[in-house]
């Protein structure tokens, strides 16, 4: 991310992140749903959903190490 720019000079991870990788036929429905994340996660948790993506994916994981 550093090497994008100076606006990306100070950027950091988090301690816990995942990342995802999408497809180019699908990148208009991931603007969507980032352009519309704060009424979604109205209505589902974001540790929900996220636990959601692991289990569609079969990622293994340890609930103690995914949140902060």
């Amino acid at each position: 991310m550093k090497t994008n720019g100076d606006d990306y000079q100070k950027f950091y991870w988090q301690n816990g992140y995942g990342a995802f990788s999408v497809s180019p036929t699908e990148v208009s429905a991931v603007v969507e749903y980032i352009a519309s994340q704060k009424k979604h996660h109205a209505q589902v948790s974001f540790q929900d959903e996220y636990r959601g993506f692991l289990k569609e994916y079969e990622i293994e994981y340890d609930e103690r190490y995914v949140w902060d």
